[in-house]
């Protein structure tokens, strides 16, 4: 379970990468009645049809390169934004399929010189669907499953900001034992709790408390 970090990682960089491979690829090819356009057919790409999978799968593709980097909590929050990513992608192929005259009607209003839907429609004799609708559902619903996986095996994950936060807290304990002490009431009073006579010496720099001449004189018989 913990080497399962990497595959998960390179499993959703794939399929972001199978999401934007289906949005640059042709969709519908709609065929146009005699005389409604200088060309017959219409070539209606993802670009077209279903302009947002572009933003899904980047923002599906930084989520993942995030991962190998977040915090357990993170991770999970990163996973239910996943999962949401994949939901919308494959809500929205399923919307362009339902309804490809619609999905596709920027592109033929561009041909035919219309910009109505019911106009559009009246120009469309029919339409023809790739399979790349297909591949850009496939690879939402892919992208929801990878989501789920993440929030289960996650927690086997090393943290590398527990790693972190572990050198940072003893980089910061050294600085602290190599800081010289100013004596004030405050410390001395600290030192006093601790069982420490604050009149004995001095700390230096090297953190080590030593003593000076007046302790010495006053601990002379």
């Amino acid at each position: 379970m913990k080497r399962s970090r990497p595959i998960v990682v390179v499993a959703g960089l794939l399929v972001a990468g199978v999401i934007m491979l289906s949005w640059t690829q042709t969709w519908f090819t709609v065929d146009l009645h005699a005389g409604a356009a200088v060309t017959s057919t219409v070539d209606a790409d993802g670009a077209a049809v279903v302009p947002q999978y572009t933003a899904l799968a980047i923002a599906s593709l930084a989520l993942f390169l995030a991962m190998t980097i977040a915090g357990r909590v993170l991770r999970v929050v990163l996973a239910c934004v996943e999962i949401l990513l994949g939901v919308g992608v494959v809500v929205s192929g399923i919307t362009a399929l339902g309804d490809p005259i619609a999905a596709a009607k920027g592109a033929v209003g561009e041909v035919a010189g219309v910009s109505d839907l019911a106009a559009v429609r009246r120009v469309v004799s029919g339409v023809d669907v790739s399979l790349w609708p297909a591949v850009g559902i496939v690879g939402g619903v892919l992208a929801v499953l990878l989501g789920i996986v993440v929030i289960v095996v996650q927690r086997s994950w090393p943290g590398p900001s527990r790693k972190y936060g572990a050198a940072t807290a003893g980089a910061a304990s050294d600085a602290r034992a190599k800081a010289p002490v100013e004596r004030d009431a405050v410390v001395d009073w600290d030192d006093l709790s601790a069982g420490v006579d604050p009149t004995a010496g001095t700390v230096g720099s090297d953190g080590r408390r030593s003593t000076d001449g007046a302790g010495a004189e006053r601990g002379a018989p």
